[in-house]
Order: structure tokens, then sequence, then C-alpha cells
């Protein structure tokens, strides 16, 4: 029998094999290298899935790179910063006094100067229109916040620790779901003598945390069956650390994208009540105080309702586009 011709060596860049087959990984999900006992290395190029470092990416980098293409989230975005940068510097845009009105021009329609024309007291509906985005949102902002921040605390400490906590919880949501949420601010809010936004904004918080806390407990009862929670326990991972560390950053996701929707109905919710005359009052200027002003004009002055309405429906739909946007983004299902 022949005898077996001499196998070469495997070599790398003219080093010799590996001994014992050693191989070492450098970074996180990056190029992996093939260390030699002659320190040499074979590296593995940036997959398919990997950022410009050779790092795979995360699902934030991923939803940031897929929003900066979509062209609703640029619009949408474009429309919320003009809202934002006006609410905070009106004057900019709008160089009159809200609340100073002339009735020797009650309803009149544009003139130069004011290109809206006039309200039934006489006050230039341009200039109110303008301030009118401040108290918007200022209270959908707000109310978004305040929601968002009890509805995931309370949702989350549910879903993670569960038992008796847990059902106590999902009583009281069902309970504060029965209440109609026009119905409870007219009841709420009549009592309220208040010009304020703070008693609005209370009573969204009261009744809109519901939806989030539902949402986050069960995010949080998904992330917290996952192999690596599970992992991170079984080496001694404190509640805290699991919490803060593991679970809320995967579990934040759909929180984010119901909490963007909703902001665009608090503004509009808003506004239903102060039509009712149960929300803001004057002399805050409102949205939704000038289409409950201007709605007995409709026909004889139609400029004092299309102005504010118009406003009202473009913030909406603005908050709802992005809303969906950020949820094709942050959904792994719709990749």
């Amino acid at each position: 029998m022949p005898e077996p011709l001499p196998q070469e060596p495997f070599k790398s860049g003219g080093g010799r094999a590996p001994e014992d087959g050693v191989i070492a990984a450098t970074g996180m999900g990056g190029a992996m290298d093939l260390a030699t006992s002659e320190g040499e290395t074979l590296e593995r190029g940036p997959g398919p899935g990997d950022g410009p470092s050779g790092r795979p990416r995360s699902l934030w980098s991923d939803a940031w790179r897929d929003l900066r293409r979509n062209p609703v989230f640029i619009i949408s975005g474009l429309v919320i910063l003009f809202l934002v940068v006006i609410s905070l510097w009106p004057s900019l845009i709008a160089s009159g006094n809200p609340l100073k009105c002339d009735l020797a021009k009650a309803q009149e329609g544009s003139q130069p100067g004011h290109p809206f024309g006039y309200d039934g007291q006489g006050c230039d509906v341009y200039t109110r229109t303008v301030y009118g985005a401040r108290t918007s949102v200022t209270v959908g902002v707000c109310a978004t916040l305040l929601v968002a921040i009890l509805g995931s605390v309370l949702g989350g400490l549910a879903g993670f620790f569960g038992g008796f906590w847990d059902s106590f919880l999902s009583r009281i949501t069902d309970i504060f779901f029965a209440i109609p949420v026009v119905l409870g601010g007219l009841v709420l809010l009549s009592v309220v003598t208040s010009s304020t936004v703070w008693p609005v904004i209370g009573f969204m918080v009261l009744l809109g945390w519901p939806q989030i806390s539902r949402i986050a407990r069960g995010s949080v009862i998904t992330a917290k069956q996952n192999d690596y929670v599970q992992a991170a326990r079984a080496l001694g991972a404190s509640n805290s650390r699991l919490l803060l560390r593991h679970i809320t950053p995967n579990a934040v996701a759909p929180v984010i994208v119901v909490a963007t929707i909703a902001l665009g109905t608090y503004i509009a919710l808003e506004a239903t009540l102060s039509y009712l005359g149960v929300g803001l009052k004057p002399p805050t200027v409102s949205w939704g105080i000038d289409i409950s002003a201007a709605s007995a004009y409709i026909r004889n002055a139609p400029h004092m309702l299309l102005w504010p309405a118009g406003a009202l429906a473009l913030t909406v739909l603005a908050f709802i586009m992005l809303g969906d946007a950020v949820r094709d983004a942050l959904d792994p299902k719709l990749r």
C-alpha cells in the first residue's frame, strides 16, 4: 500500500496553521479574526446587516435609516418643526397682539397686513391662529409626556411582576376604558373655573394612561420571556437591572409609536373640549375657542372658521403621519 502524501499545512498570509483550532472573535458581531500561533489573522468582512464600522446595526439605527428615507416622515417632521418654532416664538411671523380687537372691523375679510381678516370681535384672525399653535402644541406635548411616563411605569411594573398587581391594574384599566372621553370631559371640566391649560392636561392624563399602560404591559411581558433576560436572571441580575438594562430598551418601541399618534389626538381633543365650552376659556388663545366663536358666523364670514380649523387639521394630520412613519420604522414585521 502506498504511503499517504504529506499534508501541506494551512497557511494564511505565509503563516502556519492555527494550533488547536484557536479562534478569537473581536467585537460584538463585527469582523471575526482567526488567531494563528504567530499572531496572524484571517478577517471576515462585514455582513449584510452590519453598519459602516462593521458592527451590526441596532433597531434604533435601522429605524433612523428608514425614517430618513421616508418622505412622509420628512414632510410631517418639517411641519411639526415649524409649529414648534412658532409656538416658542410666535412674534417671528405675527407681530400683532392676539387680544387687541377693534369692533369697527368685526367680520371683515382679508386686508393688507391682515391676510386672514377679522373675527366677530374685530381681532386679527391671522395673529390668533399663529398664537393658538402655542396652546395646542403645549397641551399635546405635555399630555403625551405625562401619559407616556405614567402609563409606561404602571404597565411595565404590572407586566414584569404579574400576580395580584397585574390583576388589580387590569381591572382599574377596564374601569377607565369604560368612561367616554368627551362625556368625562363635560362632567369633570365643567366645575373647573381656571383658564389655564393644566386642568385640560390633567384630564387627558387621567383618561389617557390606561391605553399606554396596556401597551407597555404587553410589551414587557413579551420582552421578559426572551432568552437574554432569562440568562441575565440566572446570572443573578436584580429586578431593577433587568427592567432598566434589558427589558425597557426592547419594550419601549410600541409605547413611542402609540404616544406619537396619540399626541395629535390630544390636540384634537383639546379643541373639541374648548369648542364645547368646558376646555380652555378666554382670554386664552386657542383654536378650539376660535372655532367655537366662529361657528355662529360661518355663513356671513366663513374665513373666521376656515383658518383656525385648517391649522388644527394640518397639525393633527402631521402628528398622525409622523406616528405612522415611526410605526413602520420600528415594527420588524413590516420590514
